[in-house]
């Protein structure tokens, strides 16, 4: 509980404090966001010049959190928050480059979208074999081959055989990683949004790996009469301190990233958190999960595949005024700080949902 707390003040403290040296070595080498007609609201215009790539100071404040507050309690280093780390880091190196060349080369759309869907099938594969690999002293791997909601449901894929199984296995974690990263990075087009609602889905992490290591299969204390109620994920609590250090760098970082902003995520943050967030649900066997506690992104995202298919079924009509649909209320005259603060209370409600299920299923089991 400690670690837990450090690792979420240290990793607070360090982008509260730091967050302004960034932005001022970020406007010194030209670091600035492009603004293009036609792809935000009129009123975006405004930002064009405004330090990006702020997902940089966020990484290294969760590196340092976690490291450091393990280092101050000599708490071990466990392979799951290790595998956190590699898909926020791996993807946070993809979104950079997207982010470098939409500053630099002033390219709308930075890395092309198969270009950057291949980085992240790259680190998602690279997450798997790690995951897949390096068993405890009980013999479980970080990863688990069978679905999950709240825990691990009965189908494994391995049963479909070793080799279709593998692959159909792989598809199934590229799916989650990609779709979860790409869905941050499109909600991350106001002031404050994309952190906000990443602090209240990360967070809900926190809870639920806290309460599967009380819960823990492995703990010796455990109490029989309820060991059929049980969570058999490993380090949980490794994986609850992971995302304390991401929710403590989110709300340092926040407070230069609300309306209005002095510093976005970029691409570099918003990849980087939507890993976080898939590796979370993933090494915690809540997969299936996932999808209700990041309600708010799959909302975005949503928004953009109506659009973009109504658009090409009725040749050239369109359902939203913008999307994603964070800018549709912008265009219908909704203040921007208004349209995140709703949207935050909607992310809360999603995360409340998603944490209620998972206490509800384990109350009734």
């Amino acid at each position: 509980m400690t670690t837990l707390f450090l690792a979420g003040t240290i990793s607070f403290i360090f982008t509260l404090l730091m967050t302004p040296v960034f932005i001022r070595i970020f406007r010194r080498i030209g670091w600035g966001q492009a603004i293009f007609d036609g792809l935000m609201p009129d009123q975006h215009r405004a930002k064009k010049g405004t330090p990006t790539m702020g997902g940089i100071v966020v990484v290294v404040g969760i590196v340092l959190g976690y490291f450091v507050a393990s280092w101050i309690t000599q708490a071990p280093i466990a392979l799951p928050a290790l595998l956190v780390l590699l898909m926020m880091i791996g993807l946070a190196a993809v979104g950079f480059i997207d982010d470098y060349i939409k500053t630099h080369k002033q390219r709308s759309l930075g890395l092309g979208p198969w270009a950057k869907i291949l980085g992240q099938v790259v680190v998602a594969l690279v997450f798997i074999i790690l995951g897949l690999n390096f068993p405890d002293e009980h013999g479980n791997t970080s990863i688990s081959t069978k679905i999950s909601f709240i825990r691990d449901l009965p189908f494994d894929f391995l049963s479909l055989g070793a080799v279709l199984g593998m692959i159909l296995f792989a598809v199934f974690i590229i799916f989650i990683v990609t779709a979860t990263s790409n869905a941050v990075n499109l909600t991350d087009g106001q002031d404050g949004l994309a952190t906000g609602s990443s602090i209240f889905a990360i967070g809900a992490f926190v809870i639920i790996c806290f309460w599967e290591f009380n819960q823990s299969c492995f703990r010796a204390a455990l109490d029989p009469d309820v060991a059929y109620k049980c969570y058999d994920v490993r380090d949980p609590l490794d994986l609850a301190i992971i995302a304390a250090a991401v929710v403590g760098a989110l709300i340092g970082f926040l407070w230069w990233n609300t309306s209005p902003a002095q510093i976005f995520l970029g691409d570099t943050g918003s990849m980087a958190l939507g890993g976080a967030l898939s590796a979370l649900a993933i090494l915690s066997h809540t997969e299936l999960l996932l999808p209700i506690i990041a309600g708010l992104f799959v909302m975005d995202t949503g928004s953009v595949i109506l659009q973009l298919s109504y658009f090409k079924l009725t040749k050239g009509k369109r359902i939203f005024l913008m999307s994603p649909i964070h800018h549709h209320f912008e265009g219908k005259g909704w203040a921007e700080w208004t349209v995140v603060v709703r949207f935050w209370i909607i992310a809360g409600l999603c995360v409340a949902v998603g944490v209620g299920l998972f206490y509800i299923e384990w109350l009734y089991r």
